[in-house]
């Protein structure tokens, strides 16, 4: 789930969004002050930034400039904010390196579209292809191949396995699992859909033993890339 960054000094915006924002997968931390949020910044794991032109300490022009200026958060992408309308503001604010603009007030979902935008357009085009050592996923063929034989998969058993390799050694709940696979009702399925599931999928990708359990929080994948 990306995480998202805003810094904002209105302190009552933060909660209801981060609420909101869970619709759509991503998960939201904030920071009131540009110092707090440009220290929240260097320790990484941000997907991009939502950030308030009106700041104390500093303008979000000039955090603009300060991220654009950092060799390793250039690429980040960078959502502003502001309660004045004017065009100028707007101009300045992309000419800095801003990816959107959105005027206060706004609409958390037309905030969520852009945002999710956004973050496709900064996000490397996936390999149809996952190659790893003896097994290779080919999600377009929606094909498996072990060694040089196809493995039969169910359309599920399939998903499952998609899902994991994409991520390799990210460990999965169950419950997290049943919602990626089949949406918000899973979380209505008994978690042990999963545990079956994952039995299933090892037996047919036998020899390789790529699929980890790791005890009392889920499942990961473990094969090497090629």
């Amino acid at each position: 789930m990306p995480l998202v960054l805003l810094i904002d000094d209105d302190e009552a915006l933060a909660r209801p969004l981060t609420v909101y924002l869970k619709r759509f997968d991503l998960e939201l931390e904030s920071a009131t002050r540009p110092s707090a949020g440009l220290a929240r910044l260097a320790q990484g794991g941000i997907a991009a930034v939502i950030l308030d032109v009106m700041l104390p300490e500093m303008d979000g022009f000039e955090v603009c400039r300060r991220i654009r200026a950092d060799p390793d958060l250039s690429e980040l992408p960078v959502l502003m904010l502001t309660a004045r309308g004017e065009l100028t503001d707007r101009v300045v604010g992309l000419e800095l390196g801003a990816d959107d603009y959105l005027p206060k007030p706004f609409e958390p979902r037309e905030l969520a579209a852009r945002l999710t935008t956004i973050l496709r357009r900064s996000r490397p085009t996936a390999s149809p292809v996952l190659r790893f050592e003896g097994l290779v996923i080919d999600s377009v063929r929606r094909q498996v191949q072990r060694a040089d034989e196809l493995v039969e998969l169910t359309g599920t058993e399939f998903e499952l396995l998609l899902l994991l390799a994409r991520e390799p050694n990210k460990v999965w709940t169950r419950d997290e699992i049943l919602n990626r696979l089949r949406g918000q009702d899973a979380l209505d399925l008994h978690t042990r859909a999963v545990d079956i599931l994952v039995s299933r999928l090892r037996r047919k990708l036998e020899p390789l033993d790529c699929i980890k359990t790791l005890r009392n929080a889920g499942y990961s994948f473990a094969g090497a890339r090629v």
